[in-house]
């Protein structure tokens, strides 16, 4: 197992765009992790990127920041479709690697990823940046027994609309686009971590673009031990985020935000994201805000990665490796039973 050779993880960038940005930003001010470098295609946008978050090194090229040795990890921000190609590029360059979500396309992508960082001794981890707010440590708490029961059922949204849609990324299918991949990732992957395990079989319904990507998908999901949940995501319509999860006796609800705020006044336009818990079966039992500690999902996201590096925790790693098969292999279902009007049973 590969380690950082000291307390702080060097990390570089793998690409420019503004999600790269929004990261470069966030992390800035965290101990932990010190981005070393940059890449683009093009050297004169990696040094406009060095230049303005102040980093150290930018590289014209993907391969160039894969090979400087004086990195340990690489952050993956690029496309969809590029996920899979250049994590396990980096992988086999003995870097570390935080890569963007969705991990990859498909099961087969991650199941290979993941075989690529077990031979080469090094952690791959998928960055939803609200898995490791403090609100969703919080939000576990609450689906505790004494608490809400057993969860019996749960539903998850997220949705807004694209911007220009004819150039956009997200509307090109060649590129990994589409609603379900972009936006609903999100409520896959919250629904994998509330329920611990895949689904059996699932159903879903499309509304598909002009360019053939999906602009819209609702799904259900059925589980062997009768459980069910459901999930929407779109990029046509008004923003949207939230869960609702149903116990046997209580109910929890959350907007999961990747970024959060104090207040609304925040630099970056970050909000306050709510989470509250109802202990009781009955409506007239009210709700109680549970207030949970706030700041960026990207700096709580490379907080933690640097963390399981730097104490080599093979467990933890494994355990993410684990819900990011399951939603691959979920995300795989959905789209198959969108395109064929039927019910799937899931690969595994």
């Amino acid at each position: 197992m590969t380690q950082p050779t000291q307390q702080t993880l060097r990390l570089g960038i793998l690409g420019c765009a503004n999600i790269a940005k929004q990261f470069a930003r966030d992390v800035a001010g965290t101990p932990q992790v010190a981005i070393h470098a940059v890449a683009s295609r093009d050297l004169a946008k990696a040094q406009a990127f060095a230049q303005q978050f102040q980093i150290a090194r930018a590289h014209g090229s993907y391969d160039a920041l894969l090979a400087d040795n004086a990195l340990d990890a690489v952050y993956v921000p690029l496309p969809n479709s590029l996920h899979a190609e250049w994590a396990i590029r980096a992988m086999q360059a003995g870097k570390h690697v935080l890569c963007e979500k969705p991990l990859a396309l498909n099961l087969s992508e991650v199941t290979r990823m993941y075989e690529v960082a077990r031979q080469h001794g090094v952690m791959l981890l998928e960055s939803y940046p609200y898995w490791f707010q403090p609100q969703t440590r919080d939000m576990l708490a609450c689906l505790s027994l004494d608490k809400i029961g057993e969860v019996r059922s749960m539903q998850a949204s997220f949705g807004f609309s694209v911007g220009n849609p004819d150039t956009n990324i997200r509307m090109k299918p060649d590129l990994g686009g589409g609603a379900l991949l972009d936006a609903g990732s999100y409520p896959i992957s919250l629904i994998r971590l509330v329920m611990g395990c895949a689904p059996e079989r699932v159903v879903a319904h499309a509304t598909w673009a002009s360019t053939g990507v999906d602009i819209s998908m609702m799904a259900t999901l059925f589980y062997a031990d009768g459980r069910r949940a459901q999930m929407s995501c779109a990029m046509d319509t008004a923003n949207h985020r939230r869960a609702t999860i149903v116990g046997s006796h209580g109910t929890v609800e959350t907007e999961y935000l990747n970024h959060t705020s104090n207040s609304h006044t925040h630099a970056w336009g970050y909000l306050p994201s709510q989470l509250r818990v109802r202990q009781g079966i009955a409506n007239s039992i009210a709700f109680e805000e549970v207030h949970s500690a706030t700041g960026s999902g990207f700096q709580f996201a490379a907080e933690a990665f640097a963390q399981v590096v730097r104490e080599g925790d093979i467990t933890a790693i494994e355990r993410a490796a684990s819900a990011s098969h399951d939603i691959a292999a979920t995300l795989d279902a959905i789209q198959e039973s969108a395109k064929k009007g039927q019910l799937v049973t899931l690969r595994q």
